[in-house]
């Protein structure tokens, strides 16, 4: 395990953990399947999609056959392309709380003309 704190831990160290690794290997166990690829989906999906998933994971190591291997790979799938989905919002977010604060400074050059232009109208009133 690469993460240290305690018993909090990032996505990548239950994914290194379980046994896959960053570029996608499964180290000789069956691939995930289609489904856990959540690329294409839109992010209101990915709690459904997980949920399934963690369903199907429970019922199977409940049960005697071996299918939770699969199974836990499609999981870790699924939660190695949430990470990337939480990454990608984060950047976007960065991006738009920037565009915000130029929007505040052109509403405050704005404010501060009228402010001025105001001043000058009133001076010619008197």
């Amino acid at each position: 395990m690469r993460g240290v704190g305690g018993p909090l831990l990032c996505i990548s160290d239950l994914l290194s953990d379980v046994g896959e690794d960053n570029s996608g290997g499964t180290h000789g166990l069956a691939p995930p399947s289609a489904a856990a690829d959540v690329s294409n989906l839109p992010a209101s999906d990915l709690p459904k999609l997980f949920q399934e998933n963690f369903d199907e994971l429970s019922k199977a190591l409940k049960g005697a056959d071996h299918s939770w291997t699969a199974l836990t790979l499609e999981l870790c799938s699924a939660l190695e392309n949430a990470n990337k989905l939480v990454d990608s919002t984060n950047s976007r977010v960065a991006f738009l709380s920037e565009k915000v604060e130029e929007l505040e400074q052109i509403v405050k050059r704005r404010d501060s003309a009228i402010t001025a232009a105001k001043a000058i109208q009133d001076s010619h009133k008197l």
